[in-house]
C-alpha cells in the first residue's frame, strides 16, 4: 500500500519530468526534475506553509500579554501554564503549528528516498548534477570513514549537499521560531534546533538526490517566508508636522 501511494507516484513523476526535460536537450535532465518535483510539493503544501507562518506572526504579536503574565504569576507556575493556554486558546494561537509542514514533508521525505534508491538500484539515476559526480550516491558512511575511503574529488563534491542541508535548515529554523517570552515556547524552539543536524547526519547517507529536493524546498521555504513576512509588515504612518512648522523652504 505505501509503495503504491507513496513511493510509486514519486518515482514515476520524477522519470517524467526528468524525461521532459531531457527531450528539449537540457542537461542534467533528473537533477532539474527532481528540482521541478520539489517546486510541485512546495505549492500543494503552501496552504501548510501559510498556517505555519501565521501562527509564527500571532505569536510574536502575543509576547506583550505573555510577558504581562509571567509578571503577574511569576510565583505560581501552575496558574502561568493555566493563562497562557487560555491566552493561546483566545487567540486561536497553535504553539505547535511551526512543526507541522516539517512533519508532514517527513512521509514525503522517506518515500523520496525509496524511490531514489530503487532508481539508483536500477541504474536510472547515475548521472551526475554539475559538479556532483552522481545523484544514486552515497548510500551509507562507508565513502567518509575511514579517511583510507576517500576519493578524491568525489568526495568534497558530495559533502556539499550535506552541508547546505544544514545551513538552510538552520536557517529556515530561525525564521520559522521567532524569540518568545513563554519558557516552555522557548525550549520547544531551542529542541527544534536538533532537527538540521538530525537532517545533516542522514544526508550524509542518503543518494545526493534526496539531499538536492530538501535544500531546494528550504531555498523555496526561506523566499516564502521572506515575501510573506514584507506583505505583513505594517505601513509607517506618515510623520505629522510640528504646529508651525514650514511647509516651504523661504
Amino acid at each position: 500500500m505505501w509503495d503504491l501511494i507513496v513511493v510509486t507516484p514519486i518515482r514515476e513523476s520524477i522519470t517524467f519530468l526528468s524525461r521532459a526535460i531531457a527531450s528539449v536537450g537540457i542537461p542534467y535532465s533528473f537533477g532539474f526534475g527532481i528540482i521541478i518535483f520539489t517546486l510541485i510539493i512546495k505549492l500543494l503544501t503552501l496552504p501548510l506553509n501559510i498556517q505555519q507562518m501565521r501562527a509564527a506572526k500571532a505569536l510574536q504579536e502575543l509576547q506583550p500579554k505573555l510577558q504581562e503574565l509571567q509578571k503577574k504569576y511569576a510565583k505560581d507556575k501552575e496558574k502561568l501554564a493555566q493563562e497562557q493556554m487560555k491566552l493561546y486558546q483566545e487567540a486561536k494561537v497553535n504553539p505547535l503549528a511551526g512543526c507541522l509542514p516539517s512533519l508532514v514533508q517527513l512521509p514525503i521525505w522517506i518515500g523520496l528516498y525509496q524511490a531514489l534508491y530503487r532508481m539508483a538500484q536500477e541504474g536510472i539515476l547515475a548521472e551526475g548534477f554539475f559538479f556532483i559526480p552522481s545523484l544514486a550516491k552515497p548510500v551509507g558512511l562507508s565513502w567518509l570513514w575511514p579517511p583510507s575511503a576517500w576519493h578524491w574529488p568525489d568526495m568534497p563534491a558530495y559533502l556539499v549537499l550535506p552541508i547546505l542541508t544544514l545551513v538552510t535548515q538552520l536557517l529556515v529554523q530561525k525564521m520559522s521560531s521567532p524569540p518568545s517570552s513563554d519558557p516552555q515556547q522557548e525550549a520547544m524552539n531551542q529542541m527544534m534546533y536538533f532537527f538540521p543536524f538530525m537532517l545533516f547526519f542522514f544526508a550524509l547517507q542518503v543518494p545526493s538526490g534526496l539531499s538536492l529536493y530538501w535544500v531546494v524546498m528550504n531555498l523555496f521555504t526561506m523566499v516564502q517566508q521572506y515575501i510573506f513576512m514584507q506583505g505583513w509588515k505594517k505601513p509607517t504612518p506618515p510623520r505629522r508636522k510640528a504646529h508651525g512648522e514650514r511647509t516651504q523652504k523661504s
